[in-house]
């Protein structure tokens, strides 16, 4: 499924986001850019020791990335130009600014690729693993970052014509299209 949005597509579908072949790919973190497990795993796995050494670069430079930041490198053995690793919350019952710090994931990593000009970006499903974010919460913040910044941003400042939602899960992307409708104007 997909909505249109200033001439920006956002996009919903299922699969594996290391087999995505658009500008750059999101990677759900944690703080250390080490490669875990989920898809920060499949990603790191997927892209080789490259990552893994940028990733040790960065953590010498800044120690690392707190949550709702993110860090660039490049994409290794992927087809991408560059992976985004944003570091998501973890869910402690909502009173701790999880939300806040979810949508700037989303936020930080949008400015990261425009600022490299990207044409297209995909994302995962941050903080919905083993960080206990709630599915519709994360969903629901999620798609209002996007569509905020898309809506927010001069269009001539905007080189995106493509944001992708990669989910792993069907049910995952029920979730996302369900959401994604109310965006859509009759």
């Amino acid at each position: 499924m997909q909505v249109r949005i200033n001439d920006v597509v956002i996009s919903v579908n299922t699969g594996d986001i290391t087999a995505w072949a658009g500008d750059f790919i999101v990677n759900a973190s944690n703080s250390g850019l080490y490669g875990g497990g989920g898809v920060d795993g499949a990603i790191h796995r997927a892209g080789g020791p490259q990552i893994s050494a940028e990733c040790a670069v960065i953590r010498q430079k800044q120690g690392g990335v707190m949550p709702g930041q993110a860090a660039l490198t490049t994409a290794g053995r992927l087809p991408n130009l560059g992976i985004i690793h944003t570091v998501g919350p973890i869910w402690k019952g909502g009173g701790a600014g999880e939300a806040a710090t979810l949508a700037k994931c989303y936020i930080s990593s949008l400015e990261l690729a425009c600022a490299r000009g990207a044409r297209s970006i995909a994302y995962p499903n941050i903080s919905t693993g083993v960080y206990g974010f709630p599915r519709r919460l994360a969903c629901e913040t999620a798609l209002a970052a996007v569509v905020d910044y898309v809506q927010s941003t001069d269009p001539g400042k905007l080189p995106l014509n493509l944001i992708a939602f990669v989910c792993f899960e069907q049910d995952n992307t029920q979730l996302y299209e369900e959401m994604l409708r109310t965006y859509v104007t009759v």
